[in-house]
């Protein structure tokens, strides 16, 4: 049980290091607003998360039955992202004073934004299909619910874990470079349509492959 914990935690985390716009949003909110928004934002993030993960190991014929709902829904995400960073810039390169990054300039509660934003990034389903898929194969993880249950924990801290990376060790980093509200929304611009191509080009060469 403890092996598969840890497995899971440790998989989520290195999952949620490389550059995204979850992650980097996090790190936007510590620094544009509050570390108590970025946590709520967090939540919202790794909720989704475990959903999407408890479906991957609860209903692995269905998602492999509906791959067409999965590709509308990644089609839509590179539309979203891309016209998300693109406005991002254009806005961005036009404020004159410090303001909050578009994704932020809205009243929307910081945990409906984080369910929302991690609900419209469906490849977290074939990440998760695909580690837990191996992970049965080399009898790690066992098809039990009590190693469905340690394993969706253990993807829980792992994913808070490397959110935090993000909410501390980003505020710390943008506060030590002294970068403006500015730089980093432009920052966030180029990181949306760097995650749309992303997405793109998994859907196009390796839709399976997909990184969360």
């Amino acid at each position: 049980m403890i092996e598969v914990f840890f497995t899971a935690m440790l998989i989520s985390f290195l999952g949620q290091l490389p550059f995204g716009n979850m992650n980097l949003t996090a790190t936007q909110l510590a620094v544009q607003e509050s570390f108590k928004n970025a946590w709520k934002y967090s939540i919202g993030i790794v909720l989704v998360e475990v959903i999407y993960l408890r479906l991957a190991l609860t209903a692995m014929n269905w998602v492999v039955k509906n791959q067409l709902i999965f590709k509308v829904m990644s089609w839509l995400t590179v539309v979203v992202f891309l016209a998300l960073g693109i406005l991002s810039i254009i806005i961005a390169k036009k404020q004159t004073q410090e303001k909050k990054g578009l994704l932020l300039n809205n009243k929307l509660d910081r945990f409906v934004l984080g369910v929302s934003v991690s609900a419209i990034n469906p490849v977290q389903i074939p990440f998760w299909f695909i580690w837990s898929t191996q992970l049965i194969n080399s009898n790690v993880l066992k098809t039990t619910t009590a190693h469905f249950n340690f394993f969706t924990g253990g993807a829980a801290v792992g994913s808070i874990a490397g959110l935090i990376v993000y909410m501390y060790g980003g505020r710390w980093l943008i506060q030590k470079m002294k970068a403006s509200n500015k730089r980093l929304n432009i920052l966030m611009g180029y990181v949306f349509i760097l995650a749309a191509l992303w997405q793109l080009y998994s859907i196009l060469s390796k839709p399976d492959l997909a990184i969360k």
